[in-house]
């Protein structure tokens, strides 16, 4: 006698379920947060979309923000290598643009991004990319070693201050407190209202950021710690 069309199957009749993983995980995470963005992202619904319990995961990835880290190195993929063309310093800011770019096309990753922790391969071979540009460019060892952490913090600042835009409303308003900013009490901003919100777009002030970020990187030499010695020092 065979079932009947409504007749509910066993669960031995079912498909297996795919075996749990983190590289899993990640890639759940990812195809979440692109359809619906990173708040979205939690271990109860990546539990609903795995078919099991959030207890399973947990032995994957330790919370919430290990996984959003993960999901930020594994869209760290997407940046590429450096350019092939260009002096070391336009490689360098190519690189850098293309990290803002990508966290530009997901505004809640970007605003995580500042506090993320991410320490995946892809966020190595990023670092690892930023320090040979660096190293190409004659900077000395311990200031590229900060001078990386410097830019990043730019780049991700910039991309979470453009992930909401504010409305045109807010620059008017803004634009005519400054423009009526007294000579006598705030002679300053009277001075330079105009150029206060001059540049043809985020993208200058944010090449122009790179730039005096790199010139003082390269310039400025890091105070010698005991906790933290010199290469030199590390190597005799």
């Amino acid at each position: 006698m065979t079932n009947r069309p409504d007749t509910p199957r066993s669960r031995r009749e079912r498909p297996a379920k795919p075996a749990l993983s983190r590289a899993g995980i990640v890639a759940t995470a990812v195809a979440v947060l692109r359809a619906e963005g990173l708040q979205k992202v939690t271990m109860r619904r990546l539990a609903q979309e795995l078919d099991t319990g959030p207890a399973s995961l947990y032995v994957y990835v330790r919370n919430t923000a290990e996984l959003h880290a993960a999901v930020l190195d594994e869209l760290l993929g997407t940046v590429g290598p450096a350019p092939a063309g260009g002096s070391w310093r336009e490689r360098l800011r190519g690189v850098l643009t293309a990290y803002t770019a990508m966290l530009l096309e997901h505004p809640t990753l970007a605003r995580s991004a500042l506090t993320a922790r991410p320490s995946g391969p892809n966020y190595l071979d990023l670092i690892e990319t930023l320090l040979a540009l660096l190293d190409e460019g004659g900077v000395p060892p311990a200031q590229a070693a900060w001078g990386v952490d410097l830019l990043l913090q730019l780049a991700t600042a910039t991309a979470a201050e453009h992930a909401d835009e504010a409305s045109e409303e807010d620059w008017d308003a803004l634009r005519a407190a400054l423009h009526s900013a007294s000579e006598r009490d705030r002679p300053h901003i009277a001075a330079l209202a105009g150029h206060l919100l001059s540049g043809g777009g985020p993208e200058d002030r944010m090449a122009w950021g790179f730039e005096v970020l790199i010139a003082g990187i390269a310039r400025t030499a890091v105070p010698v710690s005991p906790q933290h010695p010199t290469d030199s020092e590390e190597n005799s």
